[in-house]
């Protein structure tokens, strides 16, 4: 039995939701400053409206922001709230992701992309694009996650990856050309393969309905915008959350819905 197996579940989904609001405080530098084209480690973090250096005991996810009741210690300027719940909300999802998943390569590949697929797709909602250097450095990040593995020993059913892969990068960067750019964004493009690999360590049912999910959540959300009015035919809507929410879902209820789905079919 490996150390992995011996910590009790309590204490590994504890250091993944502590370790997910620390990232969550990265993550709301890292949604303000890539799109500008900034560097995300230098200068460090200062207050917008004074522009004073915010101190260490000021930069505690959550907890500062509630002790300075939403303000700048300094000039009182009010703080967004969204910068608390991006920190909540990361160190929730770590928290989740460590509960669900138990193998430590999964496991290791999801936290990644969950961290990049918050700061994706606030971007997203925002500028209407995926930055490549965000997308780019999670590839880099999952891919020494994976060696790792492979030389810990650990079980990865290589072709499994390699097929959700292609078949995740056979889609989209079909659409893209068959659009000429019109129906995917090379951004979308680019994610793609990424989230293959990590669906793909699960297998390949979740990966096919994580892949089919984003479509289908986005069909519903783009629906159900036009219906109210609040969304004209043709205009552009911004995908990559849906793709991430997708595979949200074949990450965590891929292999059930699949399932389900062959007994449907009456091929099981």
């Amino acid at each position: 039995m490996s150390t992995w197996e011996l910590l009790p579940t309590a204490y590994v989904v504890t250091a993944a939701g502590v370790l997910g609001l620390l990232i969550g405080s990265f993550l709301n530098v890292v949604v303000h400053r890539v799109p500008a084209g900034l560097s995300v480690v230098s200068p460090p973090s200062a207050c917008p409206g004074c522009d004073h250096e915010i101190r260490a005991r000021d930069n505690l996810p959550v907890v500062s922001w509630l002790l300075l009741r939403g303000r700048c210690r300094d000039c009182a300027i009010t703080i967004p709230v969204r910068y608390p719940l991006v920190e909540a909300v990361t160190g929730a999802a770590f928290a989740f992701t460590a509960w669900r998943l138990s193998d430590p390569v999964l496991l290791g590949a999801a936290l990644v992309v969950v961290a990049a697929g918050i700061a994706l797709a606030l971007i997203d909602l925002e500028h209407g694009r995926l930055p490549f250097a965000i997308t780019g450095a999670a590839a880099a990040l999952v891919a020494v996650v994976l060696v790792a593995g492979l030389v810990a020993g650990a079980s990865i059913d290589l072709p499994v990856v390699a097929l959700s892969v292609a078949i995740w990068f056979a889609l989209y960067g079909g659409i893209w050309l068959l659009t000429a750019g019109r129906g995917m964004g090379l951004g979308d493009v680019a994610l793609a393969p990424l989230l293959g690999v990590v669906l793909g360590l699960w297998g390949l049912g979740p990966s096919l309905v994580g892949l089919m999910a984003g479509f289908a959540v986005g069909a519903v959300v783009v629906v159900g915008l036009m219906s109210i009015g609040r969304l004209q035919r043709g205009q552009a809507v911004p995908h990559g959350p849906f793709m991430l929410v997708g595979a949200a879902i074949g990450l965590f209820a891929g292999d059930p819905i699949a399932a389900t789905y062959l007994r449907t079919v009456g091929l099981v």
